[in-house]
């Protein structure tokens, strides 16, 4: 029986990235995503909305990228007369830019590597 080129094309390689801290994952996509959310929303309570997550998990992320970055990812002001908030900081935006650069050199990767397949 003829091999089925058809169907050798249709396979490829698939993956996921995440940088590893002390603690576990420092950094994945969702975490990425939260942040960027963070930076663009104002506050960790409407990036974790936005996200369809709840304030809690989103606050325990944040708190575990926090602790294992050389320097907070985020800082969190409590409400007052213009209400709480929470800022991304110079280290956030360089986690941010320094993950996506990954993600894309791992996806190029990936793809390059599936045109190599050979099953």
């Amino acid at each position: 029986m003829a091999p089925d080129k058809e169907k050798d094309a249709t396979l490829a390689l698939r993956g996921r990235v995440w940088i590893e801290g002390p603690d576990g994952t420092f950094l994945g996509y969702g975490r990425v995503v939260l942040l960027e959310r963070i930076r663009d929303c104002g506050s960790i309570s409407a990036a974790a909305r936005s996200m369809e997550m709840s304030y809690r998990h989103a606050w325990k992320l944040v708190e575990s990228m926090n602790r294992q970055s050389r320097s907070p990812v985020v800082v969190k002001s409590t409400g007052g007369r213009g209400g709480g908030g929470a800022v991304l900081t110079e280290a956030g935006a360089r986690a941010i830019e320094c993950f996506w650069s990954a993600y894309q050199d791992f996806k190029a990767f990936l793809a390059q590597r599936s045109q190599q397949l050979e099953l």
